[in-house]
């Protein structure tokens, strides 16, 4: 087995896992991670206190009431069907909480929403830890196999713990004693509740990544005093509410690898009850690592398992390079989007599970198919119509696949979508796609195949600027400059300030000593992407921002040999010096280009960017969902 010690079985407090890997609580939709092969599945979150506990509103029923108790029983009998175990997030809100009159917090205050928070007396207190005797209770008798208690990400337990939001002055506050004497009489209700024999698990964050958090010293000490109510703890990092802290919570692809792995290392040396650890960990090489360094038993996966469920199967069966890469653009988080756009980049079933299957079925009548070009959308739609047994063709007009992701991959914050590109290369490699580069389809050529169905994928190409000297030998653009880093002089100037032209900037900042000048006509970097990529972005800006420089509202008139001319929103000329002008004001589709080739072939669709530049998602759905349904 090529990961022997990530698919040991692991016993906890009596209860035997068959392997290593904890599927978090992410997104409601966890049967497919529990057919995937997860040894524990967090099947969703029990509210504590219905009405004054639930992050989604004040109406969320308890998991365990009358008309609920059935369809919550229901998760477990999912959970089993892959052998997994069925672990349930026990959860309070606090002071956060979606509510019809108040919230409960350590302190008293007034949200920014005008929701009263009433600072806990000893009696609510009480009653609060009678709302966690019963719901644990209740979780152990329809069925699941242990509890998932959140004490992480700035909620209940975490808001007496910190003080960034316990600014108490009686035996509550003050002190981490008595910061932690409430959420240590949690754990102290919980285990009464449960018994002694009854798997009992946490999640904390180390490190909150918010000013005047808890400091990863105390964290340790309260798990350490906590041990004796628990069998296993999780450590995660950031906040939920609080955007600085929440893109630490799920990162971004500016962050490294598994970055919670050397506080789990330290909370394991300091306990003997088994340790996990979430957040990034990417792989199962580096799972197996972590697990095989001691820095812990488990790993705890969230985001990898929604871009692929079968994240544990695959690598259980020596098939890690079959796992679709998660590449942490967070569209599958409803608080990076807002709500809107939720999915994942690259599986589509995910938010989609009514009308995207698991499996592909056969085709009942295999036909021809031929794609045009060769990017995410065009590789998507060949794999999936040849997985259901058509007879596919591929063209590409350049010597390689991948469109702009062969960009995209070589920057040095962008190793996830160069580990999407490998995945892509060698499925289609192991695939019987026909695939045909350096091919100028045409209308002509497209009638010599004779397919039944035509998929165009031409993507986009990037913005050009009708200015004066945009045609100078050190004018470039976007994915020459990629292409060409090491050429680039001391002062670089760039034109727009989208998320190709602040990331090649920020690159040239962070990694070398040039000097860059983003000039752009409006107000923001990166404006179409969501809410966490940006806040990652700008974390990562303001530490490169001596080597940084934005010019709003300022537009380029003419570039000259050794510098640019702008004019700023006032009218007035001025000069930005430039050993390098790099153009990456856009991209614009291909759609003249496309839709040449409708009434060639009946069944024609177009994909991907050529039908408008999006993100990664919106072109994987539409070629898989077209294909699948072929």
């Amino acid at each position: 087995m090529k990961y022997p010690l990530l698919f040991s079985p692991l016993v906890i407090n009596g209860m035997m896992t068959k392997n290593r890997i904890v599927a978090t609580p992410t997104g409601e939709h966890f049967e497919d991670k529990a057919l995937g092969g997860a040894g524990i599945v967090i099947a969703g979150h029990a509210i504590v206190e219905p009405g004054r506990s639930s992050y989604a509103s004040g109406d969320e029923p308890d998991a365990f009431a009358k008309y609920e108790v059935e369809e919550t029983r229901r998760r477990i009998l999912r959970v089993h069907q892959g052998g997994a175990k069925a672990s349930i997030e026990i959860f309070h809100g606090g002071e956060h909480a979606r509510v019809k009159d108040f919230a409960r917090g350590p302190d008293a205050k007034v949200r920014a929403d005008g929701v009263e928070v009433r600072a806990m007396t000893a009696a609510d207190m009480d009653e609060v830890l009678a709302h966690y005797a019963r719901t644990v209770r209740n979780a152990r008798d329809v069925g699941f196999d242990m509890v998932f208690m959140h004490f992480g990400h700035g909620w209940l337990p975490a808001q007496f713990l910190s003080p960034r939001t316990n600014h108490r002055t009686d035996e509550h506050g003050g002190s981490l004693e008595n910061r932690a004497r409430f959420p240590l009489r949690i754990l102290e209700t919980v285990r009464e509740a449960v018994g002694p024999d009854f798997p009992v698990d946490m999640r904390i964050s180390a490190v909150e990544f918010m000013d005047g958090s808890i400091e990863f010293s105390d964290v340790l000490q309260f798990i350490r005093w906590a041990e004796q109510y628990l069998d296993a703890v999780q450590i995660s990092a950031g906040v939920d509410i609080g955007i600085q802290g929440n893109v630490h919570m799920a990162t971004t692809n500016f962050e490294p690898h598994h970055p919670n792995a050397a506080w789990a290392a330290q909370v394991r040396e300091a306990v003997s009850i088994p340790v996990a650890v979430v957040g990034a960990v990417m792989n199962p090489d580096e799972a197996e690592r972590l697990i095989a360094d001691g820095a812990v038993d488990m790993v705890a996966l969230g985001r990898p398992l929604i871009a692929d469920p079968d994240w544990p199967r695959k690598a259980q069966e020596g098939r890690g390079g079959d796992i679709t890469p998660c590449i942490r653009c967070l569209q599958c988080y409803h608080i990076s989007t807002e709500r809107r756009h939720v999915g994942c980049s690259v599986n589509p079933r995910f938010w989609n599970e009514e009308i995207v299957p698991r499996r592909l079925e056969p085709a009942v009548r295999p036909r021809r198919l031929v794609v045009v070009g060769g990017g995410p959308a065009g590789i998507t739609g060949a794999l999936t119509a040849a997985r259901r047994g058509h007879e596919v063709i591929l063209l590409e007009r350049s010597d390689a696949l991948g469109g702009q992701l062969r960009w995209i991959a070589q920057e040095r914050y962008k190793e996830d979508i160069a580990a999407y590109l490998a995945y892509l290369e060698r499925q289609v490699e192991a695939s019987s796609i026909d695939v045909r580069l350096g091919v100028d389809a045409t209308p002509d050529v497209i009638k010599e195949l004779a397919p039944d169905a035509l998929m165009i994928a031409v993507g986009a190409s990037e913005v050009e600027l009708p200015i004066p000297g945009v045609d100078g030998a050190h004018v470039l653009t976007g994915n020459e400059a990629v292409e060409r880093e090491h050429e680039l002089g001391d002062e670089v100037v760039i034109l727009g300030a989208g998320q190709i032209g602040t990331e090649i900037g920020l690159e040239l900042a962070t990694f070398s000593d040039r000097h860059v000048t983003l000039v752009d006509p409006g107000d923001t970097y990166a404006r179409r992407g969501n809410t966490l990529y940006r806040e990652g972005l700008r974390q990562k800006l303001d530490a490169a921002s001596t080597r940084m420089e934005f010019r709003w509202g300022t537009a380029c008139q003419r570039i000259e040999a050794d510098h640019v001319v702008v004019r700023d929103a006032d009218g007035e000329l001025s000069t930005i010096p430039a050993d390098h002008v790099i153009v990456a004001v856009g991209m614009k589709p291909r759609k003249v280009e496309a839709q040449a080739f409708y009434g060639v072939v009946a069944e024609t669709v177009t994909v991907g960017d050529c039908n408008a530049p999006r993100i990664i998602q919106d072109a994987v759905f539409e070629a898989h969902s077209y294909a699948m349904n072929l």
